[in-house]
């Protein structure tokens, strides 16, 4: 069902992606090493990946890398593969080689990697045994491993890039620029500098392919909507996917018409939310930029202006500069735009 606000499974499930999908069957039948697939938020990048995935035919590892804490440690990571390979669909395929790791232990339906004790198995040598039959590990939101202990994946990477020639890796991303900066690409003192990468880029639906997804999905609800209603829907999410899914499925519960700003607040209140735990990473005064950028002051003058009157002291143009690229990296703005209409109403309420 299109408006099912779960991750996609099946590619009958998925809207408007065969592209994409070719693109990375063609990518995988070539045995690239590193995909990355990149998009703002709620652009269907995880739909996209796990239909693949269950298309592919080659056992995986998925690690959904928003579950690891801020600082994250090794146990972390270890624990978070420890779950992927205890997938029954991959131990079972993979078992014969998991049993032959010193440091891995399968128990049942059960895989433990041990990351200290008397056998640790390093990140390194775990992908090489598993680059013994040809497989696929993708890492969702994978900018989210930068921290204290970013750089031990980082430099297993680099090893399966250069030996493990079984490996691909998918890396998803919506904080694009933070992605980049992660993997270092360009960096000489990344383990990746110099690697080459190839890129699947998702767009937002046209206002044509936003219409028929809409009108797709209330027919398999059984509603009849009137096309002026699927426009104003279609006007207020700019062919954002996920918007339009949670705006579907809301309108499919209540079995016909919802008003448009109960649709626009549902979604508010998500957004409004995400902005929120900024201030845990980054402190009020990127929030306090946001909302006057949403206000209306977008440019350099008039919002460094602004910032300093309600803050009541000079803001240093470094200051300000290094919040304005944060928010660039974070894919929230762009040259004093929000990517998102929903995420600048809810930048107003800050």
């Amino acid at each position: 069902m299109l408006f099912d606000p779960r991750p996609k499974c099946s590619r009958n499930e998925l809207f408007d992606r065969e592209r994409e999908l070719e693109e990375f069957h063609s990518l995988i039948e070539g045995n690239h090493p590193l995909i990355l697939l990149t998009g703002i938020r709620r652009i269907g990048k995880t739909s996209l990946l796990c239909v693949f995935l269950n298309e592919a035919g080659l056992p995986y590892i998925l690690l959904d890398a928003r579950s690891l804490p801020p600082n994250y440690g090794l146990r972390d990571i270890y624990s978070l593969l420890s779950a992927s390979m205890s997938n029954p669909g991959f131990l079972n395929r993979m078992r014969r080689v998991l049993e032959m790791i010193s440091g891995v232990r399968v128990m049942g339906v059960e895989v433990e990697v041990s990351w200290k004790g008397r056998h640790p198995v390093s990140l390194a040598t775990l992908f090489d045994y598993l680059g013994r039959e040809r497989m696929i590990i993708a890492v969702d939101e994978a900018q989210r491993l930068r921290g204290p202990r970013g750089r031990v994946f980082l430099e297993a990477l680099a090893h399966a890039y250069d030996y493990d020639r079984n490996l691909t890796f998918i890396l998803t991303g919506s904080e694009i620029d933070l992605l980049y900066e992660y993997l270092g690409l360009g960096n000489p003192s990344s383990p990746m500098y110099g690697r080459y990468m190839d890129t699947i880029r998702l767009r937002r639906f046209s206002q044509e392919e936003a219409l028929e997804f809409l009108e797709q999905g209330f027919r398999e609800t059984g509603l009849s909507i009137p096309r002026s209603y699927v426009e104003s829907i279609v006007s207020l999410f700019d062919g954002i996917p996920g918007w339009l899914t949670l705006a579907g499925n809301h309108v499919a519960s209540r079995r016909g018409a919802v008003g448009l700003e109960e649709l626009k607040q549902q979604a508010v209140r998500i957004a409004l939310s995400e902005l929120r735990r900024l201030r845990e990473t980054h402190g009020e005064r990127i929030l306090r930029i946001l909302r006057l950028v949403a206000e209306g002051h977008n440019t350099w003058g008039r919002l460094k202006r602004r910032l300093e009157e309600e803050e009541g002291r000079t803001v240093p143009r470094s200051a300000l500069s290094h919040a304005l690229n944060t928010l660039e990296k974070l894919s929230i703005l762009r040259d004093y735009e929000f990517l998102d209409p929903v995420y600048k109403e809810a930048a107003r309420m800050l």
